[in-house]
């Protein structure tokens, strides 16, 4: 029997016995066929499972003689269709003004993180050398506190205390420096 050969070389066959012979045989051609049209490989795999249990459930108006491939395309074709609707009512759609504010507001952000960065950069030069070392190695080199304080010759607690500090002061620092600027 040929992949999409006719049904009538299975005159004995259980209808459930030739029904998998020939799914078998077209399984990829039909998956390919939905994957084509659906390029999500698991929302294809879906697909695929609901047309096989459409076309078993139709599989007794499987004429003799036909070809099995193009009924079961024509089965997926139309589960693709109606998969089809189903998103297109899903599918968000934003206004141009939508579209519009959304850039505005990466805009603003993008100016509020890049005068964030220059201040942050002016505040670590205002620090003592000792601090920023400090925060040179603790953060250029992601190492962990642990291996700073090692580095360091310091104890951990001390080194942990150092850091808070430090970030206190930044955080300050850069709160008055935008203020200053009028970037807040």
């Amino acid at each position: 029997m040929s992949a999409s050969g006719p049904r009538d070389d299975l005159p004995n066959a259980a209808p459930t016995q030739a029904f998998l012979r020939l799914y078998q045989a077209n399984e990829r051609r039909i998956y390919g066929f939905i994957l084509a049209l659906v390029p999500d490989w698991s929302e294809a795999e879906d697909l695929l499972q609901e047309t096989t249990m459409v076309m078993w459930s139709k599989f007794d108006t499987f004429e003799l003689g036909t070809d099995f491939a193009a009924w079961a395309m024509r089965i997926a074709r139309y589960r693709v269709m109606n998969y089809r609707k189903k998103k297109r009512h899903q599918k968000v759609v934003f206004s141009d003004e939508v579209i519009e504010a959304l850039e505005r507001r990466a805009r603003r952000t993008t100016r509020q993180l890049d005068a964030s960065r220059d201040a942050l950069r002016q505040c670590l030069h205002k620090l003592p050398q000792r601090d920023q070392e400090l925060i040179h190695l603790r953060y250029e080199y992601d190492a962990t506190t642990k291996t700073v304080a090692q580095r360091l010759g310091r104890g951990l607690d001390a080194v942990y205390k150092a850091l808070n500090r430090i970030h206190i002061q930044l955080f300050y620092c850069i709160r008055r420096t935008l203020a200053m600027e009028g970037s807040v």
